[in-house]
């Protein structure tokens, strides 16, 4: 079954629906950005290092993470509005599949985990990866596997790991 979803008149046009779209991602990610280095953020850091020393410092832990989960559930709502627009319908059948869960998963690995950037260059490289392999072979889909692999061996930290770790601070007193 199948549900069609009719867009406004205003976001007809793709360029349109583009810009905003554009415009929502981006004010997430500046929003989620405040949040980290907001007390809100530290507070998140300290329960997920240590949620015993946490509370024992007076922070309640429980509902920090109730907070971030809501958080986390408008924002992936908002997310899947933007998805079933862009489609125009909504169809449990291509949407809800194991192998789109994992392709979310390794986009997360592949740009790193525990920064707020990663996700976004996972999925920009991983969008790019599957372009790219797929129009030279037709085994795509094993050589970017195989790919990916060797980008997760190489690069344990995610490619924003990688690149912090290289072009980062150096520790001239050590």
């Amino acid at each position: 079954m199948r549900l069609a979803i009719a867009r406004c008149a205003w976001l007809a046009s793709r360029p349109a629906f583009y810009l905003l779209t554009l415009a929502l991602c981006a004010g997430g990610v500046a929003l989620l950005r405040r949040a980290q280095f907001a007390p809100f953020g530290y507070a998140l850091r300290a329960g997920r290092d240590s949620p015993l020393r946490s509370g024992a410092i007076g922070i309640d832990v429980q509902r920090i993470q109730w907070i971030a989960f809501a958080a986390a559930g408008a924002f992936a709502g908002l997310a899947g509005g933007l998805y079933a627009f862009s489609k125009g319908s909504i169809s449990p059948d291509s949407t809800l599949s194991v192998s789109r869960s994992i392709d979310a998963l390794v986009m997360v690995l592949l740009g790193g985990v525990q920064t707020l950037t990663g996700p976004l260059v996972g999925a920009a490289a991983f969008t790019w990866l599957q372009d790219a392999i797929a129009r030279g072979t037709d085994y795509w889909r094993a050589l970017l596997g195989a790919v990916i692999l060797a980008l997760v061996l190489l690069f344990p930290q995610g490619i924003v790991g990688a690149l912090r770790a290289y072009f980062g601070p150096r520790d001239e007193g050590a």
